[in-house]
């Protein structure tokens, strides 16, 4: 992904809005307002003058019109209300003017009227980044129409930080269960337990112990423990079992009692390491160009992290809010993992969105990423469905097995949308990993499958009309509506539009991935002797227990600096005062830095690579570092590593040195003796039917009895077509002698002139037999013979001989 930087910027300090309840900075607890996200949408009139210019009326479409109601800004921010008037309704051309202190349309997010929503000035939902990515959105939208959002990377220069010493959670979960989980049992599990009544992940008070720890750790902060979630949560409130403050106090010190009892890692002064950076602190957040969301009506990014419901952060009225029922958990990173009898419903007088807005334009774009669970979900599993019943809906894309199904109603379809779209299940697109899958529907095209930016499957027929869509239908991911059909997986981001997407676009919000994504820049300087020099990851957050390192790069943020030659040799990422034990993907990096080869714009990259690193406390926490064997001037003599003992040999089961033909050398085996080809038609039919019914294995132990049935009937219609297509059939001894010669190995001389002694002489009792083999097929053809004719003993001699271990034993 292309890449651009600029030089280290200083970045201005913004004016602070004003509350409403008065002084932004009199610390008084934020009054949030009535969580209006369920109701009719408010409509907002203006009827002012027109906007002077196109900026304006940009403003107005993405801002203005998304604010301008009671029950978010302008309440407080209107006409002749509180400055700034940024909503107020007499001109939106002063509104404009109002505003523009407060935002930076080259990078949204740093704009201050979503930077002081997000410490907690008047958001209009329940959950505050929900309303701070709904205003990103705004200004985002209003930046792109402008043709001023950016498309540069500011790489600024993180805060010096020495990697020092620190604390890394034991895996014994003793001292925790001594100190912060009697608190967590007692007042937590009533929501945060595997077995409570209204069950809610993370698992912080799980019977099982161990389940709580592993689900706490990231939540604690052992350097300053008042810093941690879950004193945090008290302070705001959440579930306190009597005084807020004072249970926050309580909980401030189990976590400082918990920190006395783990001691800190110490740093090996012979490391060459770079200073530390933290994801949260010192990531600056990477973009390339955006996502195209032109006709963008629903998006879910699955930020919230907590919590019953996923909101629609589109702006797009009104919001489809998701309902999280059973078993789903919030991912780290952004997403939601649906596991058994688990899914996400919008109302349908929400979902109703989707068929106003999609039957106005007659086409449409499901986009989503997801990870499935596994190759064997089927159904077709519904991944998001907006839809009435098992079988009638306005659309659904599923899996079944390794294909993706598009069911699609419309003119040209039936109400369950059938015959479905469908990647070819041999071909094995889905897989149980991170994947960019795109839906597309338009009448002159009709549906295409998209799967990491490639056109998978298509129609040859138009797509028809949406006429006959059902506004009744809610919108569900992870089941149908009924709860039949689940699926399972992560869902990462889900994106609806009213228009099909073009190829160009999709491969463009496939190359934007997934997911917040900073860069984390490693500064090195003291090693290299280059002022302001660093080595800069790409990083986000894997999942909830990871985060991926990718493609390193040198760069020095001063522009006049000469950087010479130096030699980067094995690197190491470290966490937390300690390499990583895994993931250590850049330790044979050998790469030479030079003016020759440096660029001034984008530095140099080290490595196409990336890597995925155990999180440890999260990303609020955990510190990270780099080490070196070797950089410019520093090196450090890595001792090496000495192996393990090899494991002690397991005793095993005695294991027979005789097997068991297989299913495929069982047909070529009675083919071969019976001189019938396994094609004939029907040796052919009796070999499909019975296949199944034949050892897989040769393991001898694994024989079972329907095995030996099998056999016995695919001998004996070998035999029935070898007999039937004799004009004369052989006499007995001519027919036993062509069994014998066909079956028993030990006819046969191996290399060096030594005979396989496996099978038996054929004119040779084994001890405690009766007879040989030859007298047992001697006298059952006799015996036959005289009640049955010689046809009919020739055909049961044959699969006697055929069909027993003379055959079976490998």
């Amino acid at each position: 992904m292309k890449k651009l930087f600029a030089k280290l910027f200083l970045t201005a300090s913004a004016l602070a809005l004003v509350a409403c309840g008065g002084g932004g900075g009199s610390g008084a607890p934020t009054e949030f307002n009535q969580d209006t996200s369920n109701d009719e949408p408010i409509i907002v009139v203006y009827n002012g003058p027109d906007p002077i210019n196109d900026d304006v009326q940009n403003f107005r479409l993405n801002v203005w019109d998304n604010l301008a109601r009671t029950d978010r800004c302008a309440a407080c921010h209107g006409t002749g209300e509180i400055s700034p008037t940024f909503v107020r309704s007499d001109d939106i051309n002063l509104a404009f003017a109002e505003v523009n202190p407060f935002v930076d349309l080259e990078n949204p997010s740093a704009s201050r009227l979503a930077t002081f929503v997000g410490e907690g000035h008047n958001c209009w939902l329940a959950v505050t980044s929900v309303c701070v990515s709904l205003i990103e959105g705004f200004i985002e939208a209003w930046a792109q129409a402008s043709g001023t959002v950016s498309n540069t990377v500011a790489l600024t220069a993180p805060a010096l930080r020495d990697v020092g010493g620190s604390q890394v959670f034991p895996p014994d979960p003793t001292a925790f269960e001594n100190t912060v989980y009697p608190l967590l049992d007692n007042f937590c599990s009533q929501c945060h337990a595997e077995d409570a009544p209204t069950q809610q992940q993370p698992f912080i008070a799980s019977s099982d112990v161990l389940v709580a720890y592993n689900a706490s750790q990231s939540r604690l902060d052992l350097a300053t423990p008042s810093n941690s979630r879950f004193v945090l949560r008290l302070n705001e409130s959440h579930n306190c079992w009597s005084d807020c403050p004072s249970n926050a106090a309580t909980m401030t010190q189990a976590i400082a009692d918990l920190s006395a009892m783990i001691p800190e890692v110490e740093i090996d002064p012979a490391l060459v390491i770079s200073r530390a950076v933290n994801l949260t602190d010192d990531g600056i957040v990477a973009s390339s160009g955006g996502r195209v969301e032109t006709n963008l009506i629903a998006l879910w990014e699955f930020a919230e992290g907590e919590g019953r419901t996923a909101f629609d952060t589109s702006g797009v009225e009104p919001s489809i809010n998701l309902n999280l029922t059973g078993d789903v958990e919030w991912v780290g990173g952004f997403g939601i993992d649906i596991g058994e009898g688990g899914r996400a419903q919008g109302l349908t007088s929400q979902s109703v969105k989707l068929y106003d807005s999609i039957t106005a334009t007659g086409e449409y774009t499901i986009e989503a990423w997801v990870v499935p669970a596994n190759v064997t979900q089927d159904g077709p599993a519904r991944i998001v469905s907006y839809s009435g019943s098992a079988d009638t809906r306005n659309f659904t894309l599923g899996q079944t097995e390794f294909a993706y199904d598009f069911l699609a109603r419309s003119s040209t379809s039936d109400g369950n949308g059938e015959p479905a779209l469908s990647t070819n299940n041999a071909d094995e697109i889905l897989q149980a990993t991170l994947q960019h899958v795109v839906a597309t529907f338009d009448p002159i095209d009709g549906r295409r499958l998209y799967v990491n930016g490639e056109l998978v499957a298509d129609e040859a027929a138009p797509g028809g009309n949406l006429n006959a869509w059902n506004s009744s239908f809610a919108l569900v991911l992870g089941a149908e509506v009924d709860g039949n059909d689940p699926w399972e997986g992560t869902i990462r981001l889900l994106a609806i539009h009213n228009r099909s997407m073009s190829e160009e676009d999709i491969v463009n919000n496939f190359e934007v991935g997934v997911g917040e994504r900073f860069f984390l820049l490693f500064n090195v300087e003291e090693h290299v002797s280059v002022p302001e020099a660093y080595i800069a990851f790409e990083v986000s957050q894997f999942d909830s227990f990871a985060y991926l390192f990718s493609e390193p790069f040198f760069i020095t943020l001063d522009p006049n600096a000469s950087i010479g030659d130096i030699h980067i040799e094995g690197m190491y990422l470290g966490v937390n005062g300690q390499e990583a034990t895994v993931g250590q993907a850049f330790s044979n990096l050998s790469v030479d830095v030079t003016d020759a080869t440096y660029d001034r714009v984008s530095g140099q990259r080290l490595s196409p690579l990336g890597t995925v690193i155990p999180l440890q406390f999260g990303p609020d926490s955990d510190l990270f570092f780099l080490n070196f064997d070797e950089i410019g001037n520093s090196s450090f003599d890595r001792p090496v590593p000495v192996p393990p003992s090899p494991a002690v040999p397991q005793d095993l089961e005695p294991v027979s040195d005789i097997g068991v033909k297989t299913f495929a050398e069982i047909n070529a085996t009675l083919s071969q003796v019976t001189g019938v080809p396994i094609t004939q038609p029907d040796v052919a039919a009796s070999f499909n039917v019975l296949q199944q019914q034949l050892p897989t294995v040769e393991n001898i132990s694994g024989f079972l009895t329907s095995h030996q049935t099998g056999i016995t009937q695919l001998a004996v219609e070998y035999c029935n077509v070898m007999v039937s297509g004799l004009a004369v059939v052989p006499g007995r001894d001519a027919l036993i002698n062509q069994m014998l010669d066909g079956l028993l190995a030990n006819q046969l001389t191996v290399t060096g002139g030594v005979a396989l002694l496996t099978q038996p002489d054929p004119d040779l009792a084994t001890p405690g037999a009766l007879r040989s083999v030859r007298e047992e097929l001697e006298v059952l053809y006799d015996r036959i013979s005289a009640s049955s004719g010689s046809d009919a003993a020739a055909i049961a001699t044959c699969a006697a001989a055929a069909g027993s271990a003379l055959m079976l034993v490998q």
